[in-house]
């Protein structure tokens, strides 16, 4: 893991002072070094002219749009594998999800508390830097193609295998994709809605209830003792994640 500042250094870009000001002083008071920028241009001069451990981006900002934004960090620099905290004010599941897919890491919708922004940027900071998203793939771990070992589980995306201690494990199309998306953001806590759009993009007619029923299935495929995961764990009224590396 690349060794970062006694202080972790955040880019916090929020047009509204207020919030802006907020996040700045709970991460303060938790030991990281703020830098707070208003708008879109400021926010890419910033990320190319200096490194950071952690950027905090809202989606909706004045000049550059958050996902531009980080779609430009995410092609080269410095800052390219940064972990990105992607905050919204839309509920609505697609503008979630293309925070993921344009390279964000994780998401907060606004109204948020202070201690789950403070803890999710704690959880970014302890995944290795080479974990963070690349462009097109929601969290994406290593390149999106590049076979990875996380507890012990190999996936190989190219190939669609997983192994577990050499022995194959025989997953279906969405098996596979549920674990490699859960897989590439470990610790990350996804929403069964967020998980239902990137399982299910296609398809109307499944509820979150399938993401349950589809979870269940893979525990007992991967898991020793499906009624106590260790790799997708439940994170109880919000989704599932997982196990942090």
């Amino acid at each position: 893991m690349i060794a970062m500042s006694a202080r972790p250094r955040v880019l916090v870009v929020e047009d509204e002072t207020n919030i802006r000001d907020l996040v700045c002083l709970h991460l303060g008071l938790e030991g990281f070094e703020c830098t707070p920028v208003g708008d879109g241009h400021e926010a890419l001069a910033r990320a190319a002219g200096q490194p950071f451990d952690l950027i905090v981006l809202d989606l909706m900002i004045p000049g550059v749009d958050g996902v531009t934004v980080c779609r430009a960090v995410r092609r080269g620099g410095e800052n390219a594998d940064v972990p990105i905290l992607m905050l919204t004010a839309r509920r609505e599941e697609s503008d979630k999800v293309l925070g993921l897919e344009s390279g964000a890491d994780d998401y907060l919708t606004k109204p948020f508390g202070v201690r789950e922004l403070v803890a999710r940027a704690r959880a970014l900071l302890r995944r290795p830097r080479g974990q963070a998203a690349a462009p097109g793939g929601a969290g994406a771990a290593p390149a999106r193609d590049e076979r990875f070992v996380i507890h012990g589980i190999e996936i190989d995306p190219a190939r669609r295998l997983v192994r577990i201690e050499g022995q194959p494990i025989d997953l279906t199309n969405q098996e596979f994709v549920l674990l490699l998306h859960l897989a590439r953001s470990p610790g990350i806590v996804f929403s069964r809605e967020a998980l239902l759009a990137r399982v299910w993009s296609d398809d109307t007619f499944v509820t979150v209830r399938s993401v349950d029923t589809l979870v269940k299935r893979l525990r007992h495929k991967i898991e020793a003792d499906s009624a106590n995961p260790r790799f997708v764990l439940t994170v109880w009224g919000v989704g599932y994640k997982f196990a942090d590396v």
